[in-house]
């Protein structure tokens, strides 16, 4: 009997999910046939035999093949783990123009309501992918659906033959019910290579993700650049170049000073080192801003490690030693881990937070853990999404996991070789 349990529970699941693959698979061409049907029925002098086919037809072909694509990817990626990406188009943003118009890509709208919708319909009908899930409609059902379809049919076979007195109706019943039981465990597993060959985006739609991707994170670049130098000259002009100034009015003061007054003179002197110091100290933080020396001088490792002394919290670092990467990658993780963590004082309230780096062959992953409060959020125009952002520069991902209560878990990988 343990021999025996596993097949009927894999007979049973695999009836089931050939059920669906029969149902799903064959829903656009029933409709389809369903039209045709009702055309017929209905004779050539009913003015609706050709309008209310037509219409079943266009159902078919124009609203239903996306929603059986979508349900198609979403039971093989339950029933096996394969993604299928989608590969559908997206809509871009909605902007304001100074004159009061929407601008959604194609026109302008009035409103904001109408420029979505007028974006939303031309995305979806412009969609090259609209022809891929059409030809996989036509497809599914005349490979994995028929295969699909044999345990059913079997079963329906069996049903109708062994309710019969008939001696060849009850062989062919019996024959029905071992071809279903015998094929539901493996009916249905041609809809995965289907969907994979057939579903998948094609390389040039593929490519044209992956263009508009990196026009965006160019766009994000752009950005957080000119951002940068701002900061940079604001930084610049409020603090040392103004101490400089002052620092050369004191000398020459102290020049016309030194026959007439010396004492001033000296206490002028001393003020100029004073505000000399102070801006080389100001200078030394700024540089830190842009490329702490200690990631420079000593490595990403030791560099987070002595990140972590500076934060007010109990942080524990785990990494693998030693660990060489190349500078933007060690200064986009070293400035991700700092944003981690300054954000787990400033908003989880946490007390502790663990930090570990490993190089796993393809690449960096960090990980960054905290005790705190939970409930953090990719917020547009946050601290997480611009950290996003800035690791989808080097095809980096950031994943977090924060419920509410805690503890928050984030994962940054970054793909790249240890030097």
């Amino acid at each position: 009997m343990r021999l025996l349990g596993p097949w009927p529970a894999r007979a049973g699941v695999g009836f089931v999910r050939a059920c669906a693959v029969t149902v799903v698979s064959m829903l656009v061409p029933a409709v389809w046939a369903g039209a045709v049907a009702l055309g017929i029925w209905w004779g050539a002098g009913n003015p609706w035999s050709w309008l209310a086919p037509f219409v079943l037809v266009c159902v078919g072909a124009l609203l239903l093949p996306r929603p059986v694509c979508g349900m198609v990817r979403l039971l093989v990626a339950k029933w096996t783990g394969t993604v299928v990406p989608a590969g559908y188009r997206q809509a871009g943003p909605v902007t304001q123009m100074s004159t009061g118009y929407w601008w959604n890509g194609f026109g302008y709208e009035r409103t904001d309501r109408d420029a979505r919708l007028d974006q939303r319909w031309r995305v979806r009908w412009n969609d090259p992918a609209n022809w891929r899930d059409l030809r996989f409609t036509v497809i599914a059902p005349l490979t994995a659906g028929l295969v699909a379809a044999l345990p059913p049919a079997g079963a329906a076979v069996a049903v109708l033959g062994l309710v019969q007195p008939g001696p060849a109706a009850r062989v062919a019943g019996v024959l029905g019910l071992v071809a279903a039981v015998a094929g539901a465990p493996y009916a249905w597993r041609p809809i995965v290579p289907v969907t994979a060959r057939f579903l998948r985006p094609s390389p040039a739609m593929a490519m044209a993700d992956r263009v508009d991707e990196l026009t965006a994170q160019r766009a994000d670049t752009t950005v957080a650049q000119a951002a940068e130098i701002r900061r940079i000259e604001r930084d610049l002009h409020d603090g040392a170049q103004a101490r400089l100034v002052a620092l050369g009015l004191s000398l020459a003061t102290a020049d016309v000073l030194l026959e007439s007054d010396p004492e001033q003179a000296r206490a002028l002197l001393r003020d100029a080192r004073a505000g000399a110091t102070a801006s080389l100290a100001e200078l030394r933080e700024l540089v830190q801003g842009i490329s702490p020396a200690v990631l420079t001088e000593r490595g990403l490792v030791d560099a987070v490690r002595a990140l972590a002394l500076d934060i007010p919290l109990d942080v524990a670092v785990s990494a693998d030693t030693p660990l060489s990467l190349d500078a933007p990658i060690e200064s986009a993780v070293y400035f991700g881990v700092a944003e981690l963590l300054t954000n787990a004082v400033r908003h989880a309230q946490a007390s502790r937070a663990r930090v570990s780096l490993v190089h796993d062959g393809a690449g960096i992953v960090v990980g960054v853990e905290d005790d705190g409060r939970g409930g953090a959020g990719d917020r547009a125009g946050g601290g997480l999404a611009g950290l996003r952002r800035r690791l989808a520069v080097f095809d980096g991902t950031l994943e977090i996991t924060s419920p509410r209560g805690g503890p928050t878990r984030v994962r940054m990988a970054l793909p790249c070789e240890s030097l």
